[in-house]
């Protein structure tokens, strides 16, 4: 959500480094952009409604400027349009903003009252203002900053630049990604690694509560009692690569294929020396008699997915909750429960809520992360990573698989010499290991998912229906394909069917069914062919080890036989592939969906 860039060097091309890391947050989601530079000692600001490409027509690219700051809105208080798009200039301040000032509109009505007139409808015009306010009353930028925090309620990451000095950019960050990136004789800020491995792969994390000042060839970082810090300089080991399409149409697709590489990554170190590995690489379960696993989008259903397999392999009882309803519910914890929190952003706001909660009432955290040094990563007790690296379309595909990976191997871990023989969990080892191949297989039936997707593309309603596992995997499906193709598709249990929601069928409603568990394979085949009765288009997916005679499906996808922990990361690629496949017939933009943002960092 929303993406910040800003630049200060002596190599005066901030315009260029500000587009181009513009340019490489737009995976993050957003609806307008704009850009603050001084050029001949004068801050010029341009912003337009749009893509990216609006904006820079505006721009000339022969301009040169030491100091600038960009952004991409994705709209939160006020539509998008070109008053209310960033940045915004109040004063001697002007900004670019990520989060949301909660007590913005308290502090608006001070600031009326204090002679300050507004034009927009944000709450970062607001913190614009309050910033231009405290900095007449102090005329020092660091007191200013100080005393802002202390003022501001909510989540923010700020880019500030001082119409007094053009030689500093100025960032301040509590709940919402920034990080300061290291250059030659320029330097940088960031809402994200991407934006600027173009440049430099060094980078420093900004805690919440911390602020910086920043010039061409010095980082000074001040603590949340505003006393300087030293600073650590990190290095990003990711390949620059991830951020580059490679030929493929769209980083969706790119992503899809990365997935046998990802699930090799990810569970490499817990299966290399058996279950040593397994086990002296995970943390102790043997202590948690409850789970609750926490999270929103994908991540939840992924959570779904792990319920599943924990309960039925290791016999300990798991909840799973959206991460914005947990946090206001009545909690049941205490020291023997174990709260899971996944999150491919590691920032994701409501997530990170819960996080805090859970520690509070004296639960250990565990998170799923895919981002090293995110918010989550370092909030939690302990952390397993992804190794999904850079993820830049929208809607999640390898990310999810590597969470669907690790929650398995957290089933397998636990089971292990519990309720699963040591020949069972050597046997489950060497199908992960096999898996990457598989997930090939699967992968090299594209042509097969085209034919599917043209026959259907043009239906206004779909419906995924499955049991057990493969519910929770629908439920995926159905949200990978409304999320690209804006198609109305939704998820049942494939018993509610006669419950209501069977009055939805009619002649040629496409339905895609899962069957890929043998003991419930009868009963979801019933279901199936009580909608096919009723006009149904059927498209099943199911496992090769599944008798599949009968005439109650038109058209069938098969996926390799496996282990349970094993299956859901083969059974999910075909719903990805469909899914995009129909987007693309429907001309969407696939990687930057409508209305939607890569990581949720507002609540």
């Amino acid at each position: 959500m929303c993406g910040i860039i800003g630049y200060v060097g002596k190599k005066n091309n901030a315009l260029d480094v500000i587009i181009e890391g513009l340019l490489r947050l737009e995976y993050r989601g957003y609806d307008s952009a704009g850009i603050a530079y001084v050029k001949d000692g004068l801050l010029n600001i341009e912003k337009e409604k749009g893509k990216i490409a609006n904006l820079k027509e505006k721009l000339d690219f022969n301009d040169k400027s030491n100091l600038g700051i960009g952004h991409t809105r994705w709209a939160t208080h006020g539509e998008p349009n070109y008053v209310n798009s960033h940045p915004h200039k109040v004063g001697k301040i002007s900004i670019v903003h990520n989060g949301i000032i909660e007590n913005y509109s308290e502090l608006k009505e001070e600031l009326i009252e204090k002679g300050y007139e507004f034009k927009s409808s944000t709450d970062t015009e607001v913190a614009c203002a309050l910033l231009d306010y405290i900095y007449s009353e102090t005329n020092s930028i660091e007191q200013t900053i100080a005393i802002f925090r202390e003022k501001a309620r909510g989540a923010y990451a700020l880019g500030i630049i001082v119409d007094d000095d053009y030689n500093h950019l100025y960032a301040v960050k509590k709940d919402s990604p920034l990080i300061i990136a290291c250059g030659d004789n320029e330097n940088y800020i960031a809402s994200d690694v991407p934006a600027i491995l173009k440049y430099t792969n060094k980078y420093i994390v900004l805690n919440d509560g911390e602020f910086a000042k920043i010039s061409a060839d010095k980082i000074l970082v001040y603590d949340e009692n505003a006393d300087l810090r030293k600073v650590e300089v990190k290095e990003f080991k990711g390949d620059s690569n991830a951020v580059e399409k490679n030929g493929y149409d769209h980083f969706m697709l790119k992503e899809i294929y990365e997935q046998p590489e990802v699930i090799k990554a990810t569970t490499l170190p817990y299966i290399e020396k058996g279950v040593d590995s397994l086990v002296d690489n995970m943390p102790d379960f043997s202590k948690y008699k409850k789970i609750d696993i926490v999270a929103c989008g994908s991540a939840y259903h992924a959570g779904l997915v792990g319920k599943t397999l924990i309960e039925e392999f290791a016999n300990v009882p798991v909840t799973v909750d959206i991460a914005s309803e947990y946090r206001y519910k009545k909690l049941f914890l205490d020291e023997e429960t174990l709260v899971i929190v996944v999150s491919q952003s590691g920032e994701t706001a409501d997530t990170l809520a819960a996080l805090k909660i859970a520690k509070e009432h004296g639960s250990d955290t565990l998170g799923i992360i895919n981002v090293v040094e995110s918010s989550i990563a370092r909030a939690a007790h302990q952390v397993l990573y992804t190794k999904a690296g850079a993820e830049i379309a929208v809607a999640t595909t390898k990310a999810y698989s590597s969470q669907i990976a690790l929650l398995s191997l957290i089933a397998l871990n636990i089971a292990n010499n519990k309720t699963m023989k040591q020949e069972e969990v050597l046997e489950v080892l060497k199908g992960i290991r096999a898996l990457p191949t598989q997930m090939q297989s699967v992968l090299n039936e594209r042509e097969h998912y085209k034919e599917i997707a043209e026959k259907i593309y043009d239906h206004d309603s779909i419906f995924f229906i499955g049991r057990d596992i493969d519910y929770a995997l629908s439920m995926e499906g159905s949200l990978k394909l409304k999320e690209i193709s804006y198609i109305n598709s939704q998820a049942y249990a494939a018993g509610e069917l006669k419950h209501g929601t069977i009055s939805l069928i009619e002649e040629g409603t496409p339905v895609i069914a899962l069957v890929t568990e043998e003991k419930i394979a009868e009963k979801t085949i019933s279901n199936i062919k009580e909608v096919k009765a009723r006009g149904a288009k059927v498209i099943l997916v199911a496992s090769e080890n599944i008798n599949i005679s009968g005439d109650f499906y038109d058209e069938l996808i098969l996926v390799p036989d496996a282990n349970k922990l094993i299956k859901p990361m083969l059974t999910v690629i075909p719903l990805q592939m469909l899914s995009y496949e129909i987007a693309k017939l429907r001309g969407c933009d696939i990687d930057k969906p409508k209305n939607l943002a890569k990581s949720v960092t507002v609540e």
